[in-house]
C-alpha cells in the first residue's frame, strides 16, 4: 500500500526586495500560529497596513529567521545569475508538519515521523524601477498579503480532518521543518 500524500497548500508571495524578508516571515508565522501547538502567547506585527500574528517562541523565531535569509540569497542568486534576461527572482520555501508513528520491525519499535502537511510559499522578488512602479508594487504587495492571510485562515478552518491525534504529551507534539525549495532539496532538512 502506497502511503499517501499530504495536503499541499500553495501561496503565492510577491514582494520588493526592502519587504521580501518581513513578508515572508509575516506569512510563515501566520502558519505557525494556527498549526503550533505549544501553548503560545499571541502576539501581533504589523506589516504592509496589516496586522499579523507573531509567535513568540525563541527557537522557532531563529529557524524561520535562517530560513528566509537563506531563500534570500537564493533569490538573489538566481536574480542575478538572470540578470540580463530582466526576470525575476523566483524561488520557493515550504512547512512541514509531521506526526510520529510507531513502526514496528521484527524485534524493536521504532518511530517514524510522517508528513500530514505542506505549505509552500512561492516566492517573487518584484525589482521596480521607478517612483510610479514602487507605488504598483506595494499595493499589490499589501493585496497579496492580505489575500494569503485570510486565505490561510479559510483553509485552517476549513481543512482539520487530516490533522493527526496528540498522542504525546510533549510541549511540541508535532514536529516540523522549514525547507528552501523543497523540489531540489531532500526532504529531511531542518527538522525540529
Amino acid at each position: 500500500m502506497e502511503p499517501r500524500r499530504p495536503p499541499e497548500y500553495i501561496l503565492e508571495v510577491f514582494a520588493d526586495p526592502s519587504n521580501v524578508k518581513d513578508t515572508v516571515k509575516a506569512i510563515l508565522h501566520t502558519i505557525f500560529f494556527h498549526r503550533f501547538f505549544p501553548s503560545v502567547r499571541p502576539k501581533t506585527r504589523d506589516l504592509l497596513e496589516l496586522t499579523l500574528p507573531f509567535i513568540d517562541d525563541l527557537e522557532l523565531e531563529t529557524l524561520i529567521d535562517q530560513r528566509t535569509i537563506q531563500l534570500i540569497r537564493q533569490i538573489d542568486t538566481t536574480a542575478s545569475n538572470n540578470l540580463h534576461s530582466n526576470s525575476s527572482g523566483r524561488g520557493q520555501i515550504a512547512v512541514q508538519f509531521f506526526e510520529k508513528r510507531r513502526r514496528k520491525a521484527w524485534f524493536s519499535k521504532a518511530e517514524e515521523e510522517v508528513c500530514w502537511e505542506q505549505w509552500t510559499l512561492d516566492v517573487t522578488l518584484a525589482t521596480p524601477r521607478t517612483d510610479s512602479e514602487r507605488a504598483k508594487v506595494r499595493r499589490a504587495m499589501e493585496m497579496m498579503l492580505h489575500k494569503t492571510a485570510v486565505k490561510i485562515v479559510h483553509i485552517v478552518n476549513k481543512e482539520k480532518d487530516h490533522i493527526p491525534p496528540i498522542t504525546t504529551s510533549e510541549s511540541n507534539p508535532f514536529p516540523y521543518q522549514i525547507i528552501i525549495n523543497p523540489r531540489e532539496e531532500g526532504w529531511r532538512m531542518g527538522l525540529f
